[in-house]
């Protein structure tokens, strides 16, 4: 039996950010443990020839992936900006082609991302950052909308500007990207476009039957 084509609206208690501050948002700039991740660090080591390879593993969210995709879709630049080294974060950067990924073991985070408005030519007032704990709080403190995930410290709660319900690793950044652009008045034309672009056969006039292929999520 086929489902009616007139669903009822769907209800989302989603947080609600101000649309005159959603359309000047030009960076979106994330923290990483505890943000895109749950937080938690699996450390080891390997032993190939030649000795010891310490290693660092981390939990990323699909979802998350897709929303910040969806931002740059819409013209937004998007920045990773953590206090931690790893190849593991360099890996997803590359994975969801953002815009800048800065690693500051010294979690000097403020300093660079005004490094980064200079170069974009972008003001921090038109500036968001997602963040979890007291490395971000410099930056929260400074830039035009600061958001704290559902995860985050009292500290970080208490300087952010909204506060999403999800917790890091498991859809915070999903929940705010959805969250700011359906304030933009974007998110549905974007779904729509990435549907479309999703429903194209690239191999329909090439005459080429692809029985599987990897794709990258």
């Amino acid at each position: 039996m086929m489902a009616s084509p007139e669903l009822p609206p769907l209800v989302v208690h989603a947080p609600r950010i101000e649309p005159a501050l959603a359309k000047r948002i030009q960076v979106v700039a994330f923290d990483v443990d505890g943000v895109l991740t749950d937080g938690g660090l699996y450390l080891g080591s390997a032993m190939p020839e030649g000795g010891a390879v310490s290693f660092e593993l981390k939990r990323y969210d699909v979802q998350d992936g897709l929303g910040m995709a969806m931002l740059r879709e819409c013209g937004i630049k998007v920045a990773i900006l953590t206090g931690r080294v790893s190849e593991s974060v360099a890996t997803r950067a590359r994975e969801l082609r953002v815009d800048a990924c800065i690693q500051d073991r010294h979690a000097r985070k403020l300093p660079a991302l005004r490094r980064l408005c200079d170069a974009w030519n972008v003001a921090l007032d038109d500036v968001a950052f997602v963040g979890d704990d007291l490395p971000d709080l410099a930056v929260m403190r400074a830039v035009g909308l600061a958001v704290a995930v559902g995860n985050a410290t009292t500290e970080t709660r208490r300087a952010a500007h909204l506060h999403l319900h999800a917790r890091g690793g498991h859809g915070a950044v999903r929940e705010f990207t959805e969250a700011l652009l359906q304030a933009r008045g974007e998110w549905a034309d974007a779904v729509e476009r990435y549907v479309q672009s999703r429903s194209e056969d690239p191999d329909a006039e090439s005459g080429v039957s692809v029985i599987s292929s990897e794709v990258p999520q």
